[in-house]
C-alpha cells in the first residue's frame, strides 16, 4: 500500500485510491486530442520468443488511447525483422518497427558516423535514441512513453498510470520517472539500486557537502526504472547515455534542463519483476558489473562537470564510505525481509557489494584516466543542425523498410 508522504525534491504521485483501470483510460482518451500519446518499445530480436513480450502485446491490444507505437528491434537479420513484423501486426494502433541492423538505418547510421554523430555503442541507449528520433520524425505524438520489453509482471494500468502525468493537460509535468516495489518471487530484486546505487549517492553526499544534484538524484524512489514518459519537446535537447549509466544520465539531463517542479516520479505497480542480469563477478564487462562500472563513471562525469575535484585519494576514500554505508544498508535490507516474510541470503548481498565496492575504484581510475570521455549520443537538435533533412530521411527509411517487407 502507497501512502501520501512526499520526500526530497521530486513531487511523488501515489497509488493511493487503487482506481481501476477503465476509469483511468477513459480519462487518457479524453487527453489525446489536445496531447496525443506515443509509446517506445526498445527491443532485442531474441525477447519475440519470451513470455514476457507476448503478454505485454496482448495487454497492449486493449489500450484505447495510444496514437502510435515504436519498437526499437535490435539483433535481427533480414527473416527476424520480417517475423518481427508479423509478429507486432497484431497491434490494433499505428506501429512501426526500427529495424537497427537493416541496411537503411545502417546507411544513416554510417552517414551520421562520418560526422562524429552517431552512437558509438550498441545496446538500449543507441536504439531508444533512433526511436526518439522517429518519435520527433512521425509527429504523431506529443507526449511519449518507454518501457522494457522484458517485464513478467505487465499490465495495461502500468502504461496509463506511467504516461498519464505529461498526457494531462492540467499537468506541467515534462518528465515523470516510474517506480514500484521490486519484491518477486518473495525476495527482494534491484540489487543495483539497493546496494549500489543509494550507498553511492549517500557516500558522495557525506564526502562532496551539499549538492542539489545528489540531493535531487536521491529523491527517486527508484532511479534505474527502465520505465519514464517526457513531453516530445524534451527530446530535441536530450543527450542520451550509450552505456549502462541510460537511466542516470536521463536523469541528469532533466535536472539541467528543467525545474524540478517539472519533474515527478509515478506508483506504477504493486509488483514489477523482469529477466535478470547475472552479476557476472569474473568478467567486469558483462552483467551487473558492468553496469555499476557505467554508472559510477556517469555519476563522477556529471559532479566533475559541476566543479567537483577527484584524485587517486578521493577515489579510494569515496570506496571505504561505500562499503561502509553498503554494509549498513544490508543490515536494514535483512530486517525488512525479515519482517515482511521474505527469503534473503545476506552472504550473497555482501559478496555483491564487495564487488561493486571494486567498480567504485574501477569506474574513478577510468574517470580520471579519460576525462575527455564522451559516452553521451549527441541531442537532436544538433543532429539536425548538421543534417536538416535527417528526421526526412529517418522516417523515409523506416517507411521503406516497412513497405518492402510487411507484405
Amino acid at each position: 500500500m502507497g501512502d501520501f508522504h512526499q520526500t526530497g525534491m521530486i513531487t511523488t504521485l501515489h497509488n493511493i485510491a487503487k482506481r481501476p483501470v477503465d476509469a483511468m483510460e477513459a480519462e487518457l482518451n479524453q487527453f489525446k486530442t489536445a496531447r496525443p500519446m506515443s509509446l517506445v518499445l526498445p527491443s532485442l530480436y531474441s525477447e519475440l520468443s519470451g513470455d514476457a513480450l507476448g503478454n505485454i502485446i496482448n495487454e497492449l491490444t486493449k489500450v484505447p488511447y495510444l496514437n502510435e507505437i515504436v519498437i526499437g528491434l535490435d539483433r535481427a537479420d533480414r527473416e527476424e525483422y520480417q517475423h518481427a513484423l508479423k509478429y507486432f501486426s497484431t497491434l490494433p494502433q499505428y506501429h512501426r518497427v526500427l529495424w537497427n541492423d537493416g541496411p537503411r538505418l545502417m546507411a544513416i547510421d554510417k552517414q551520421l558516423q562520418s560526422l562524429g554523430l552517431s552512437p558509438n555503442q550498441m545496446g538500449k541507449g543507441r536504439n531508444v535514441w533512433y526511436c526518439f528520433g522517429y518519435v520527433l520524425a512521425s509527429g504523431r505524438g506529443m507526449s511519449v512513453a518507454l518501457h522494457d520489453c522484458d517485464i513478467v509482471t505487465y499490465n495495461r494500468e502500468m502504461l496509463a498510470r506511467l504516461i498519464y502525468p505529461v498526457a494531462n493537460p492540467a499537468f506541467n509535468y515534462e518528465f515523470c520517472k516510474g517506480f514500484y516495489a521490486r519484491v518477486a518471487t518473495n525476495k527482494m530484486g534491484g540489487r543495483v539500486s539497493r546496494l549500489f546505487v543509494t550507498p553511492l549517492l549517500r557516500t558522495l553526499k557525506k564526502l562532496c557537502g551539499y549538492s542539489e544534484y545528489l540531493e535531487y538524484l536521491d529523491s527517486f524512489r527508484y532511479p534505474l526504472a527502465g520505465e519514464f514518459s517526457l513531453r516530445t519537446d524534451v527530446i530535441n535537447d536530450l543527450r542520451i547515455p550509450s552505456d549502462w549509466g541510460l537511466e542516470i544520465g536521463v536523469l541528469s539531463e532533466m535536472h539541467r534542463n528543467y525545474a524540478t517542479n517539472r519533474l515527478c516520479q509515478v506508483d506504477i505497480a504493486d509488483i514489477y519483476d523482469h529477466k535478470h542480469q547475472e552479476v557476472s563477478a569474473d568478467d567486469a564487462n558483462k552483467g551487473l558489473s558492468k553496469m555499476s562500472t557505467d554508472i559510477a563513471k556517469a555519476l563522477f562525469r556529471k559532479l566533475a562537470t559541476n566543479g567537483e575535484v577527484f584524485s587517486t585519494e578521493k577515489i579510494r576514500t569515496i570506496k571505504a564510505t561505500y562499503y561502509r554505508i553498503a554494509l549498513d544498508f544490508v543490515d536494514t535490507y535483512h530486517n525488512d525481509a525479515l519482517i515482511n516474510g521474505l527469503g534473503y541470503d545476506r552472504h550473497i548481498e555482501e559478496a555483491t557489494v564487495e564487488l561493486f565496492a571494486q567498480n567504485v575504484m574501477r569506474a574513478g581510475e577510468f574517470f580520471l584516466e579519460n576525462p575527455m570521455d564522451r559516452p553521451f549520443i549527441p541531442s537532436w537538435n544538433r543532429v539536425i543542425s548538421a543534417i536538416p533533412d535527417i528526421l526526412t530521411q529517418l522516417k523515409q527509411a523506416v517507411e521503406d523498410d516497412h513497405r518492402e517487407f510487411s507484405a
